[in-house]
């Protein structure tokens, strides 16, 4: 059920009334036609822009079009007014039992109230964390494994086939930094001492892969040359580490479809079969770039080069895929591995990046739809720095990590479920403050507190409630007559859980997860101001003392704020409590 789909179907059925009186002409495109909350709340329920958008087609002034389509709106009986405003906008209010219905739907609905078919099936693949496997997950990977997660949640909610992908960067040179890091945990493990090379991984992370590196070889490499140990303890440590990472994900309920190995796309011809795809097109030959203004990126030469002509789908400049040596650039495996994405037959792609990657935008949507003929789309999102905070200051680095806060640091501060909601409390361009004080607070300025809050107040009435013997069953509430349910404070709350299947819809074609949370936080205050206006109105409250029909009345409208904020939790991956 979408209610503000439903009015735009009644919008679009009077605009049809008017074709065939010849109010308005035949054939007009209705696409742009909206129905949407009004900026202004006091100016009504919803409002169109019918009349503004078709006045130019139609040949007609939008006030006269917006009048006529007033009357015809008005006359149907969910429409309680019909107000045409300003110079051709229509304002409308709708009737108390249209808000009543909607909470018979949602306990109708449970779970699947807002549930979208709006995906119709559609494959869509979330690329998310992809971390280098040189060590655990820092604070950076947690707000990008929460924000692809929940959007893969959000995408299968709407009605989207989801797969969730994790690519390991295993075919770097970063991993043979990872080997020779391990090597002088091994040294040690056998009460060596080492000078550690400058850019290696010190962190106390690796003690425990020296030391069962000594369990498996024993003191077999101890004096042996690189060239003997390096590839065999290159994948040990890549696998340890993916294990590391795999339990990290698991620590904050992150669970993966696919682990895409890097590494698998070397000496296997996947390499060369995207760019003989490209090559087919016309899209690859050998030249030389021109030298680029400002900072010279690192794969640019001064020579000839193999080049993909990215320029032919949307990006600024050629860009290079082989060196003048014959060795690949970095972006020649991030072909082949998107290449790979096309040819499983998804319909969409999605990456989530780090903010530094932002430079690899429109080359890799360059390819994407040079590779796929631009029958598929890649939304790149970009995940901007978490600046953590305690006790007003900066919250200082892991040892255990040598230089950085890791994923489980911050987990094993404020839990699974405050840390997954937290991250999402801004949108995902925006840098992050992470305070582990203010997320901790019990008060309305900690939004993760404030949803959980009002669901646990909800299962509070229902078990005072059950005591005092009312029925408060699904069943039972769905069943109640809700004609006496029309204080404004009671519609508030109506109308705000009304928005939430449009709000999904929003969410999920933007690929904006942090618009599930803004809306349980208002959902939320609406909720608890109509709480707090029981305590001094008692026709409010949700208990009425030896009305159990009424009483019923009033619980089933608080029910249906449960039903929604634990659906919209479950989007987030954050488990709704029922006490505080």
């Amino acid at each position: 059920m979408n209610l503000f789909a439903d009015i735009r179907v009644l919008v679009i059925d009077a605009l049809g009334q008017m074709q065939a009186a010849g109010a308005l002409p035949p054939g007009l495109d209705t696409a742009n036609v909206a129905v949407e909350p009004p900026r202004d709340a006091a100016h009504g329920d919803m409002a169109t822009n019918a009349a503004m958008v078709l006045a130019g087609p139609a040949k007609a002034r939008p006030r006269d079009i917006a009048e006529d389509l007033a009357r015809r709106l008005a006359a149907d009986p969910r429409i309680a007014s019909a107000e045409v405003a300003g110079p051709g906008f229509i304002n409308l209010r709708l009737a108390d039992g249209v808000w009543q219905g909607v909470l018979g739907r949602v306990l109708s609905d449970g779970a699947d109230f807002g549930r979208s078919q709006m995906g119709a099936g559609l494959r869509v693949n979330v690329e998310y964390v992809s971390a280098n496997p040189t060590g655990p997950l820092h604070v950076g990977h947690t707000r990008g494994a929460v924000f692809g997660d929940a959007l893969a949640s959000l995408l299968a909610y709407a009605g989207y086939d989801v797969t969730r992908e994790y690519y390991i960067n295993d075919g770097g040179a970063q991993v043979d930094v990872l080997a020779r890091s391990v090597y002088m945990r091994y040294l040690e493990a056998h009460d060596l001492s080492v000078d550690w090379p400058d850019g290696s991984y010190p962190g106390d992370y690796l003690i425990d892969v020296g030391e069962a590196l000594k369990a498996k070889v024993g003191d077999r490499w101890l004096n042996a040359p690189e060239t003997e140990w390096l590839e065999p303890i290159r994948d040990f440590a890549t696998d340890a580490m993916m294990e590391l990472i795999r339990a990290d994900l698991a620590t904050l309920g992150v669970e993966m479809d696919v682990f895409y190995s890097e590494k698998s796309l070397y000496g296997t011809g996947k390499i060369e079969a995207a760019l003989a795809d490209l090559a087919s097109k016309g899209l690859i030959y050998e030249g030389v770039l021109e030298p680029p203004k400002g900072k010279t990126p690192e794969d640019w030469e001064p020579r000839e080069q193999t080049l993909f002509r990215s320029t032919a789908h949307g990006d600024d400049v050629d860009r290079p895929v082989k060196k003048s040596d014959g060795s690949w650039t970095y972006f020649a495996p991030d072909i082949a591995y998107h290449y790979d994405k096309v040819q499983r037959g998804f319909d969409m792609l999605i990456d989530i990046f780090g903010a530094d990657h932002g430079g690899y935008v429109k080359r890799m949507k360059a390819a994407v739809s040079a590779l796929s003929g631009g029958r598929v789309s890649l939304d790149i999102k970009l995940m901007q720095l978490v600046k953590l905070w305690k006790n007003g200051e900066p919250f200082k680095m892991s040892k255990r990590a040598g230089n950085f806060v890791t994923l489980r640091d911050v987990v094993e501060q404020v839990g699974t479920d405050v840390t997954r909601f937290v991250m999402l409390t801004r949108k995902n361009d925006a840098t992050l403050d992470f305070d582990f004080d203010k997320v901790l607070e019990q008060s309305r300025e900690n939004p993760v507190f404030y949803v959980q809050y009002a669901h646990a107040r909800v299962m509070s009435v229902l078990r005072r409630a059950a005591e005092a013997g009312i029925a408060v069953d699904d069943a039972t509430l769905r069943a109640a007559d809700l004609s006496g349910m029309t204080h404004p404070a009671e519609l508030a709350v109506a109308r705000k859980l009304a928005e939430w299947p449009r709000l999904v819809e929003i969410a999920a074609r933007g690929n904006e997860p942090h618009r599930i949370a803004f809306y349980l936080y208002e959902l939320a205050g609406d909720f608890h101001a109509l709480w707090n206006r029981g305590n001094d109105e008692p026709a409010l409250r949700f208990i009425q003392e030896g009305d159990a029909a009424t009483s019923q009345a009033k619980i089933a409208l608080a029910r249906a704020v449960s039903v929604v904020i634990s659906a919209g939790l479950g989007i987030l991956g954050v488990t709704p409590v029922n006490e505080m």
